[in-house]
Order: structure tokens, then C-alpha cells, then sequence
């Protein structure tokens, strides 16, 4: 229960931190050094509530409670309201109270929700100001003199402000969600968020891409691939490999040497590599043909896998990241590959279905 009331920890690091803290400086400092040049002697140039504004506007640009329309709109609003609350209700308990709960709702109407309004409208009655044109000067001067000091600041060191609502964008096909469904959540939620909806949207769609990256990242050769693949020998009759991969339904063999180690890979595509496939007329008498033993010592075609088999062969260990192999299905054009232990042996296959299958569960997990 304890840990409830604890402060969650900060994401930013100690440069936006710097970043902030000088803003904030440079922008109050600005502000007050005009203010008081503007005012005349003795009168109020530079107020307190400004101080809250200045929170938003440098440490937290992107906040819809920082923009510029709520910054001014909602500190002179606010004074404005303050200012009536005095006039109307002589004790000053309850028109401090009225005066911030008008403010917020008439900062609500005008869509310039600014939490230092609220403080607005109560130091206006705490000090019993009843001159309408203290909100022209210093509430609403010292609130565009700050803004103006974000614009520039946040421009320069590289934050959007004001931080427009960008459009929605058109989702992806593949995508899992759309900006209408952000929206109905949005609805059903019902409160004020302290974050713009193209942000929020953003942050979730890139959330899905770093989930899915740590899946995947996660993911190994050996999560993935076929365990104790069929193989066969350099010496391995023609006729023999082709009855297993037909038995197998697999359209790829390993070929290993005496020592276990693969020396190549032989798939369908090489054995019909040396039949005529232009000619589709006695396709199978052909391939037959290939495929028996020729009678005798010698022969003038192929007779064992070696022979037929692709000997520049893409290996990968088991312990390889799964997300290694996208290049080599996607542009490389293989399509099966054999993994291997640490002492060159043989453990596994990964194909291209096996592949989609990882990514379909990294994008579905539990499926």
C-alpha cells in the first residue's frame, strides 16, 4: 500500500532534465526583466501563477495543458473570472472557491484548460484585485511573453511547439489497431489526458514495434528450427533421396560428410536442374530415367547426391538471433537452412514456414 503513494520514476534523462531547468530560467527571466520595464513604479509586473505556467510550457511541451492558446487564454480567462468573483461575492472564502471552479469551467468552454489558471483566479482573490485590467497587464502580458520565449526555446532545442495535433494518419493493412479505435477509448475513458492523441497514438503504435522487436530479439535458431532433420550422404543414391523427400513431404536434404559436419544442401530444384523442364511432355518417364541406376561401372549422368547437391550452403548456429535469418529468406532467396552446434554439427532446419511461424507468434502472442 505503501508503494501507491510513492512518485514514479522519471523517463527522461539528465539533458532534458538541463534542458528544462534552463528554459524555465531563460523564459521567466525574459519575461520579468520586460514586464517590470513596462510597469509603472510600484505596480505588480511579474506573478506568481507564472511560475506553474512556466513547468508546462518548458518542461513538458507536448502537454495539451502547455500550448499557447491555453497559456494566455487560460491565465487572462481565469483573471478575468478572479476579478468578477471579487466584485460579486464579498466573502473571500467562498469567491476563492467560486472563482477557481468557474475558471476551470470556462477554460473547459473555450478548450484552454491551463492548471495555473486555477491559481490565477484565486490570487486575484486573495488579494482582493478589482481593476479588469490587471488581467491585460501583467496576467495576460506576462502569459504571451512567456509563450513567446517557449516558442523559440523549444524550437531550438529541438521540442515541437507548439505541439500541433497532427492529422490522423492512414494505418498500415497489417496494422492492429486504427485511429478510430484510439478515438473510442479515448470516449469510454473520459478524462483529461496530460498528452496530445497523435502522441498517445504514436507511443502505442511504437510500443507494439519495440514489443515485438524484444520478441523477436529474443527468439534463437534453436526456438525455432526443426529438430533432427532428415540428412543424407555425399554417397547417397539419387533414387533413395528422392523417395525420402517424397515420404517426408520435405523439399530439402542436409548433406553430410563422415564427420557429421554439412558439406552441401540438395532440394527438388536440383534435381530437376539437370532434366530439359522446357519439354513438359514425359516429364516423369524423364525423371525416372534420372533418377535409376545406371547399369555398369561407368555412367554419363549423375548418380549420387553429391553430384546434383548445391555445395555453397548457408549455414547459421543455434544460438544465432532468429531475426538474422531475414536476409537470407527475404532477398537472399533461400529457402531452407540448416543450423549447426558449436562443434559444426548438424541439430536442426529452419524453412521459411518455420520462420513465419515465429513471426506470426511474436505478432500474436499465445497463438
Amino acid at each position: 500500500m505503501l508503494r501507491t503513494w510513492m512518485p514514479a520514476p522519471t523517463r527522461i534523462d539528465a539533458k532534458e532534465r538541463l534542458r528544462a531547468v534552463a528554459g524555465a530560467l531563460l523564459g521567466l527571466l525574459l519575461t520579468g526583466l520586460v514586464c517590470r520595464e513596462l510597469a509603472d513604479t510600484g505596480a505588480v509586473w511579474l506573478i506568481a501563477p507564472l511560475g506553474a505556467s512556466a513547468v508546462l510550457v518548458f518542461a513538458v511541451p507536448a502537454s495539451p495543458l502547455a500550448q499557447p492558446w491555453s497559456v494566455v487564454g487560460g491565465n487572462t480567462v481565469a483573471a478575468l473570472v478572479g476579478i468578477a468573483c471579487v466584485h460579486w461575492i464579498p466573502d473571500t472564502a467562498w469567491a476563492g472557491a467560486c472563482a477557481t471552479a468557474l475558471a476551470i469551467g470556462v477554460m473547459f468552454s473555450l478548450r484552454c484548460l491551463h492548471p495555473p489558471g486555477g491559481a490565477m483566479a484565486l490570487l486575484v482573490v486573495l488579494t482582493h484585485t478589482t481593476d479588469f485590467s490587471f488581467a491585460l497587464f501583467p496576467a495576460m502580458t506576462n502569459s504571451v511573453l512567456l509563450m513567446l520565449a517557449g516558442v523559440a526555446y523549444n524550437t531550438l532545442t529541438g521540442r515541437r511547439y507548439p505541439h500541433v495535433q497532427a492529422a490522423p494518419t492512414t494505418p498500415p493493412p497489417d496494422a492492429r489497431f486504427s485511429s478510430a479505435d484510439v478515438d473510442a477509448v479515448l470516449a469510454r475513458y473520459n478524462q483529461v489526458l496530460d498528452i496530445s492523441r497523435d502522441d498517445l497514438e504514436s507511443l502505442i503504435q511504437q510500443t507494439e514495434v519495440e514489443s515485438f522487436r524484444r520478441r523477436m530479439g529474443e527468439l534463437r535458431c534453436a526456438d525455432i528450427m526443426s529438430r533432427e532433420p532428415v540428412s543424407v550422404q555425399f554417397g547417397t543414391p539419387l533414387q533413395e533421396a528422392w523417395q525420402i523427400m517424397q515420404q517426408r513431404h520435405i523439399k530439402a536434404l542436409p548433406v553430410m560428410d563422415r564427420t557429421q559436419r554439412v558439406v552441401g544442401i540438395v532440394t527438388q530444384a536440383d534435381f530437376f536442374r539437370h532434366i530439359d523442364l522446357r519439354l513438359h511432355q514425359g516429364l516423369g518417364a524423364r525423371l525416372r530415367s534420372f533418377l535409376r541406376p545406371s547399369p555398369g561401372v561407368t555412367s554419363s549422368k549423375a548418380e549420387v547426391v553429391g553430384q546434383i547437391m548445391t555445395k555453397q550452403v548457408r549455414v547459421a548456429t543455434d544460438d544465432k538471433p532468429a531475426l538474422d535469418l531475414v536476409p537470407l529468406f527475404s532477398d537472399a532467396g533461400h529457402h531452407h537452412i540448416p543450423i549447426i552446434d558449436g562443434n559444426q554439427r548438424l541439430v536442426g532446419m529452419i524453412t521459411q514456414s518455420d520462420f513465419v511461424r515465429a513471426l506470426y507468434r511474436a505478432v500474436r502472442p499465445g497463438a
